[in-house]
């Protein structure tokens, strides 16, 4: 692609991740998307043949321009599983604040729009997969609690971090970050890790 290309590709993209952060009721048609780019809806056809492509698309770009990679060193170069949940637990939890309007809008729309759904399926898939590997880091330490097996611990913990219930502790309860941090790596190590909670 030259370089034209791709400055309209990420202008797209920056265009609707603006769009999606302005919460449930904005609207990401392919038609407001072109408008806030300053494009032809024929230019974003030709970079996201459909608007389920642009949405994932989008949902990747605010994880590449949020530095995502680097909020997970710490988890990927823990040297044991409880230090991989741990890291793992602060760098999601952390990172939902800064997603939540996108995934509050996601989640809004996804009941009507499989295009959004498509969107935050990806985006859940991607966090599920950072809970698994800290799950099998828990298995490989011969760490998690007996009985339980690597998906049913990987459920636990992907449900446990889900945006709704941050939103039900910060949102509803009016739990600090810090709190709501905490409180996930208490109750992930009560769940998960065999013996005592550290």
């Amino acid at each position: 692609m030259s370089k034209t290309g791709d400055e309209t590709r990420a202008r797209i993209l920056k265009a609707c991740s603006d769009l999606l952060q302005q919460g449930p009721d904005a609207q990401a048609r392919m038609s407001d998307i072109a408008r806030a780019a300053g494009v032809s809806r024929q230019a974003v056809y030709l970079h996201f043949p459909n608007r389920a492509e642009l949405l994932i698309a989008a949902t990747r770009f605010i994880d590449e321009a949020s530095g995502v990679d680097g909020r997970l060193a710490a988890s990927r170069a823990a040297t044991s599983g409880t230090a991989r949940l741990d890291a793992y637990i602060q760098a999601w939890g952390d990172y939902i604040p800064v997603i939540h309007g996108v995934g509050r809008a996601l989640m809004a729309m996804a009941e009507t729009d499989e295009a959004a759904r498509a969107a935050w399926d990806d985006r859940m898939a991607a966090m599920r997969h950072g809970c698994a590997a800290a799950v099998e880091a828990l298995a490989r330490d011969k760490a998690l609690q007996p009985g339980l097996t690597e998906p049913r611990a990987t459920d636990l913990l992907w449900t446990l971090l889900s945006v709704r219930n941050w939103e039900h502790l910060v949102s509803d309860c009016g739990w600090s970050q810090a709190d709501y941090v905490a409180g996930m790596q208490r109750v992930a190590r009560a769940a998960l890790v065999a013996g005592p909670p550290g």
